[in-house]
């Protein structure tokens, strides 16, 4: 078993990312007694990207892999493009998270900054600010995990 430490310094192979990620949304999809399983890509037709809330930066983008937005446990693709950066935000929701692709830099209030890279798992509490930098020439495209409707506003809770 590791330990905290290890677990923290702990990153997969780029190429059991993606397989991880569609497994999670599968996995997700059969909550409801006759519901079927599915996988999704990205690349996939059925999945639209959309814009992100008009504080965050230009190219910014979100697509919904399963279920509604406006209601509990979502699942959502944010893509932030390379060298760019989302301003200090926060949601109503706690956020589980696994990047795909990228070099992420994340902060969150009264925490050290992390550095994620392709297959790290974050955790965000609901209703702490943080900000995210992209740090790579290439798309972030970081996989969400939402419990709670999906929203970001500006700044902090009041």
């Amino acid at each position: 078993m590791l330990n905290q430490s290890q677990r923290s310094s702990t990153t997969f192979p780029r190429s059991a990312v993606i397989p991880a990620v569609l497994l999670a949304c599968s996995a997700a999809v059969a909550e409801e007694e006759g519901e079927r399983a599915f996988t999704r890509s990205t690349a996939d037709s059925v999945v639209e990207w959309g814009p992100c809330p008009e504080f965050m930066p230009e190219g910014c983008g979100l697509a919904v892999l399963h279920g509604e937005p406006a209601e509990e446990n979502t699942d959502v693709v944010f893509r932030l493009a390379g060298n760019t950066s989302a301003e200090r935000h926060w949601h109503h929701s706690a956020e589980r998270m696994v990047l795909v692709s990228g070099e992420l830099h994340v902060h969150y209030d009264g925490q050290e900054p992390v550095v994620m890279t392709p297959g790290t798992y974050a955790y965000g509490p609901a209703e702490l600010p943080h900000t995210a930098d992209c740090r790579s020439s290439e798309a972030c495209i970081l996989f969400i995990a939402f419990e709670a409707p999906v929203d970001a506003l500006p700044g902090a809770p009041e």
